[in-house]
């Protein structure tokens, strides 16, 4: 079922942050990328531009580690908050203006952990149930939903609670959104049954595509099939490079990159909107959009 707002198949970014720290900047601290746009804005701009000079058709914007009590904790007022978010849409807005004008804006909501800068959005081990993290993420969908993105990208969640909780306030808004999930195992980070929380999404009109990111691409075939088992949907998908975080050593291990014959066979599969996440740059985004623009993809 191809949403109307949606290419029949289409190039995502990369991984923003990653790419940001690879041209210098510094990311510390629990705002992670969403510090420059407090800081230095451009650089945001200029790492969106980046990727649609790539081939990328969809930008995400930088504020998923935004919130509002991760702004509170760094001394900043809720409605600067609500500045940096709508910032956020703009400055994507911005380089898709100069550099791809019929490409496409999502703004990511990211999950509840990513607010805590702890690496808890990978385990799903919050202590918030189903009501208390709509509760949390109620305001923020809603300021997201009115900065003029195309659509939302609800992102690296962990469990069924937290995107039945999405799902919730998703439900008869009208507001469009893809739900991506983090896996591992071919399960949700929580254990959980990624083909039920896909059956969970299909059932929301305001989904219009489902996936899975800042997973291993190993992980991506299998999570194809558990969709098109349950929707026929979009299917979006962007994992990490490959490689592995280090959290004791604070560093990457393994073996980047996933190669051309891998997403030439996401798409055989059936995905429908292909990128990257974490230390996926603008190359690797180049290389995709190659294999997408031999299945000759709309211009």
């Amino acid at each position: 079922m191809q949403h109307p707002l949606l290419p029949p198949i289409a190039v995502l970014d990369g991984g923003l942050g990653s790419h940001l720290e690879a041209s210098g900047h510094d990311l510390s601290g629990e705002l992670w990328s969403a510090r420059l746009l407090h800081d230095e804005p451009d650089a945001i701009r200029d790492a969106h531009r980046d990727y649609f000079t790539s081939g990328a058709d969809i930008a995400i914007s930088a504020s998923y580690q935004l919130s509002f009590d991760g702004a509170r904790r760094r001394g900043l007022s809720d409605d600067d908050a609500i500045e940096l978010m709508r910032a956020s849409v703009a400055l994507a807005a911005e380089a898709r203006a100069t550099h791809r004008p019929d490409g496409l804006v999502a703004a990511s909501v990211g999950p509840y952990g990513a607010s805590r800068a702890d690496g808890s959005e990978y385990r799903g081990d919050y202590g918030l149930d189903r009501a208390g993290l709509r509760r949390w993420h109620e305001r923020r969908v809603e300021v997201l939903a009115q900065t003029g993105a195309d659509l939302l990208a609800i992102e690296t969640i962990p469990s069924r609670d937290e995107s039945r909780a999405l799902l919730d306030l998703l439900r008869g808004s009208g507001v469009a959104a893809w739900l991506s999930f983090t896996v591992a195992d071919g399960a949700l980070r929580t254990g959980e049954s990624l083909t039920d929380a896909f059956a969970d999404a299909d059932a929301v009109d305001e989904i219009v595509a489902v996936g899975i990111n800042c997973s291993h691409p190993s992980e991506v075939t299998g999570a194809i099939r558990a969709a098109r088992a349950v929707t026929d949907k979009p299917v979006v998908v962007y994992p990490n490079s490959g490689e592995n975080w280090n959290r004791a050593e604070r560093r990457w291990e393994g073996a980047p990159g996933f190669a051309a014959a891998q997403v030439a066979q996401w798409l055989d599969e059936g995905a429908s909107i292909v990128g990257g996440c974490c230390r996926v740059g603008p190359a690797e985004i180049a290389g995709i959009s190659a294999v997408v623009s031999r299945r000759a993809r709309p211009s």
